[in-house]
């Protein structure tokens, strides 16, 4: 699967305290309604606690944003320890300069395998001004130029438990 490039997101929430976690499998489902989806490890951390608090934001992230990336895509340290975060209407944090912004609220969830297959009501969608470029996953490095393609920390493995 690592010839499909993704896009790559953090999907936040809030439950107690600010949660969160990298996300690459995003999509667009309906427009009317508008729902979007994601899947996540049903055995994580974050989730399972997005899922209680009923209501998540995902932030796509830009090519540019490999702090927020490495920070939301490890299972170790504080993820908003320092980070200039805030939020949003719906209740849920907002992280820095990100390309789009989409909040939503839990519709239906679907266990598949080990993942949980997350659908999503729209609430608000926010997108930036400016160009600037999407983080790209692809054949195990950011971005798909492959002279200035970032190899990925191994974090991004199969073995890794987003979520």
């Amino acid at each position: 699967m690592g010839s499909f490039a993704s896009g790559v997101t953090v999907v936040t929430g809030y439950a107690d305290e600010p949660v969160g976690f990298a996300c690459q499998s995003f999509a667009s489902v309906s427009l009317e309604p508008p729902l979007v989806l994601f899947c996540a490890d049903h055995r994580g951390r974050a989730w399972p606690r997005i899922r209680e608090a009923g209501r998540f934001t995902v932030n796509v992230l830009g090519e540019d944003q490999r702090d927020l990336c490495d920070r939301f895509g490890s299972s170790r340290g504080e993820k908003y320890d320092g980070l200039d975060w805030t939020m949003s209407a719906w209740g849920t944090p907002s992280l820095p300069g990100v390309l789009m912004r989409v909040h939503a609220e839990v519709h239906t969830v679907h266990v598949e395998g080990d993942h949980d297959v997350v659908v999503g009501r729209v609430l608000e969608l926010e997108t930036a001004e400016g160009d600037d470029r999407p983080m790209l996953f692809f054949r195990g490095r950011f971005g798909v130029e492959e002279l200035h393609a970032e190899v990925a920390p191994t974090l991004w493995g199969w073995g890794d438990h987003w979520g």
